[in-house]
C-alpha cells in the first residue's frame, strides 16, 4: 500500500512504474490545466481507456475538496471568536482554488490506480 501512495504521488505508470503518467515530472505546483500522455512511454500501457474515463475522478475531485475545506475550516476557526465567523468563507475558498490544479492532477492519478488490473 504504501508504494502505491509513492507511485501515485511520483506520477508514475500504474503498469510498469516506470513512465510517467503526466507530461509534467512532478504533480505538485503547477498552475495549468494538466497535460496527460495518451500512452506510458515504457510499457504503452493506455491510461484514458474510453471517452468519459475521467468522469469519475469528478468524484474524487470533489471528496478531496470536501475534505481540504473542512480541515480548512477546523484550522481557521482556532483564530476566530465565534463557532462560524464569514470571514472564514473568503480563506477556504481560497484554500480550494490555489489546491484545485493538485486536486485535478491526483484525483486522476487515484481514478487510474483504482481501475488499474492487479491480477497481473
Amino acid at each position: 500500500m504504501s508504494n502505491t501512495l509513492i507511485h501515485i504521488l511520483k506520477n508514475d505508470c500504474p503498469h510498469c512504474h516506470q513512465g510517467k503518467i503526466f507530461k509534467e515530472n512532478s504533480i505538485f505546483f503547477k498552475f495549468s490545466f494538466p497535460k496527460m500522455n495518451e500512452y506510458c512511454s515504457h510499457c504503452h500501457y493506455k491510461f484514458k481507456k474510453e471517452p468519459g474515463y475521467f468522469f469519475g475522478a469528478m468524484y474524487v475531485n470533489y471528496g478531496l475538496t470536501v475534505a481540504q475545506s473542512i480541515t480548512t475550516y477546523v484550522i481557521a476557526s482556532f483564530f476566530f471568536k465565534e463557532t462560524f465567523d464569514l470571514r472564514i468563507i473568503p480563506i477556504i475558498m481560497g484554500v480550494i482554488i490555489a489546491l484545485s490544479p493538485l486536486n485535478i492532477r491526483l484525483s486522476r492519478l487515484l481514478w487510474i490506480y483504482m481501475f488499474k488490473n492487479y491480477s497481473n
